[in-house]
């Protein structure tokens, strides 16, 4: 039974990165990477293994340029990312490549902090929203609260006039009609007719 085998797509995928990832560190490490008859690349088991710890690596900060000196080991099968990333900060470094190197270190500095302060400023702005959501909700509630007393007391302020002016207009009314009575008595009474002056 022969080994298997993996498109170029099935291992990004078994790796969890994208295909152009897998072909741009094949390139950079000087992976020997297998291809077909038709010439195009095919992954063995090994592969995706050796790929899977360079992510790792990646994952923790590691420069290709260290993780090209670490290949033997990673061929060899050496999974422990502690006792890699001990090796990286053991690995020599020629003369000419000392300011590279602390460029490089600049680099991920930059790269740790940015991500850092991303991840502050995200948990910060989410929160200062939750915050001002809460207090222009208490706000808006409050203001809310205060033109519904404000239209209650309007409304029962003229409902108050209205009351008054019915009451004023019954009050005339009666004493219209009382009037009217009275006066119909004083007639009837010294017997003069409607009309009739005295």
């Amino acid at each position: 039974m022969g080994e298997v085998r993996y498109m170029i797509s099935d291992a990004a995928r078994l790796v969890d990165v994208e295909a152009h990832v897998l072909r741009y560190w094949e390139e950079e490490l000087e992976l020997p990477i297998g291809r077909n008859e038709m010439g195009h690349r095919y992954y063995t088991e090994e592969n995706v293994q050796l790929f899977r710890r360079i992510r790792e690596l990646k994952e923790q900060g590691v420069q290709l340029k260290a993780i090209k000196m670490l290949i033997p080991d990673l061929e060899q099968g050496e999974t422990e990312i502690t006792h890699l990333l001990a090796r990286v900060d053991k690995l020599p470094v020629p003369a000419e490549g000392q300011a590279a190197l602390r460029e490089e270190k600049m680099q991920q500095f930059q790269c740790i902090m940015s991500r850092l302060i991303s991840e502050a400023l995200e948990d910060h702005t989410e929160r200062m929203g939750q915050e001002i959501s809460t207090q222009v909700s208490g706000h808006v509630i409050k203001e809310m609260d205060y033109l519904l007393r404000m239209k209650e007391e309007r409304e029962d302020e003229r409902f108050k006039r209205l009351d008054e002016a019915i009451r004023s207009s019954q009050k005339a009314r009666k004493e219209r009609a009382l009037l009217k009575k009275e006066e119909k008595k004083k007639r009837s009474f010294f017997g003069m007719k409607k009309g009739q002056t005295v």
